[in-house]
């Protein structure tokens, strides 16, 4: 199956992003309520995220995971905007390689990326 690394970001890193930060965001002691309307999902989603019954087929590096930690700081403690958070996680997650690197599991990457691998 050939995905393009934007089917990759929808179906896999952004389901991972938001339930790693459903995970974070409960353990700083956010109601699931609550995190289901700062991630824009619903609360079913949510309880799904924190039993990992969904989107854990990704584990993130510990790079990745704290750059998702501060971002929950960010929109805790600021009420800071999660969809800014998640462009900026998944601006990370680009420029780390960790995309490329799942691109790679699922198509023969291009020239420009087997060199950054």
């Amino acid at each position: 199956m050939n995905l393009m690394p934007q089917e990759i970001e929808v179906w896999y890193i952004l389901p991972a992003i938001r339930a790693e930060m459903a995970r974070e965001l409960a353990g700083k002691g956010v109601k699931q309520a609550r995190i289901a309307d700062i991630l824009g999902l619903t609360r079913a989603a949510v309880c799904q995220y924190l039993k990992q019954k969904r989107a854990n087929e990704l584990k993130f590096d510990d790079k990745i995971k704290k750059e998702i930690k501060k971002s929950c700081s960010r929109i805790v403690t600021d009420n800071g905007c999660a969809i800014r958070e998640i462009q900026a996680i998944c601006q990370f997650i680009k420029n780390s390689g960790f995309l490329c690197s799942i691109h790679k599991k699922y198509n023969e990457v291009c020239a420009k990326c087997r060199q950054s691998i």
